[in-house]
C-alpha cells in the first residue's frame, strides 16, 4: 500500500470519527432511549452511502483508487461504528436487557444490509 493510499485513508478517518462523535452525540441527544440509536443511525446511514459509493465506483470512472479509499475505508470505515454496536450489544446483553439486545443487533444487521442495498440500487439507476 503506497504511502498516499495510508495518507488518503488516515485522512478520510479522521474526518468519519469527528463526524460520528458528533452524529451519535446528535442523534442520542434527540432520541434518548435505552437502545442505542445514535449508532444505529450513523450505522444506517453509513451504510446507505457506502451503497452509493460502491455503485458509483462501478459505474464511472471519476475517482481515483486514493479517493476511494479516502471516501469508503478512510471516511465511512470510521463513521459506522461497529465496534461501538459490538460493545453496546454486550452491556444491553450483561445488563439483563436481552430484548434490547437482540433489537439492537437484528436492527443493525438487516437494517445495514437494507440500506447498503438500497443506495447501491439508487445510484445505479441513477447512473444507468
Amino acid at each position: 500500500m503506497s504511502w498516499q493510499t495510508i495518507l488518503a485513508i488516515g485522512s478520510g478517518g479522521f474526518i468519519g470519527a469527528v463526524l460520528r462523535a458528533y452524529f451519535n452525540g446528535l442523534i442520542s441527544h434527540r432520541l434518548p432511549h435505552d437502545l442505542p440509536f445514535g449508532t444505529l443511525g450513523v450505522n444506517l446511514v453509513g451504510s446507505f452511502i457506502m451503497g452509493l459509493l460502491v455503485a458509483y465506483f462501478m459505474y464511472t470512472t471519476l475517482f481515483s483508487l486514493h479517493a476511494k479509499s479516502f471516501l469508503s475505508t478512510g471516511i465511512l470505515g470510521a463513521l459506522t461504528t461497529y465496534s461501538t454496536f459490538a460493545i453496546e450489544s454486550f452491556l444491553l446483553l450483561e445488563g439483563g436487557h436481552i430484548f434490547l439486545a437482540l433489537a439492537n443487533v437484528s436492527l443493525n444487521a438487516f437494517g445495514t444490509i437494507f440500506m447498503a442495498g438500497g443506495g447501491f440500487y439508487i445510484a445505479k439507476y441513477f447512473l444507468k
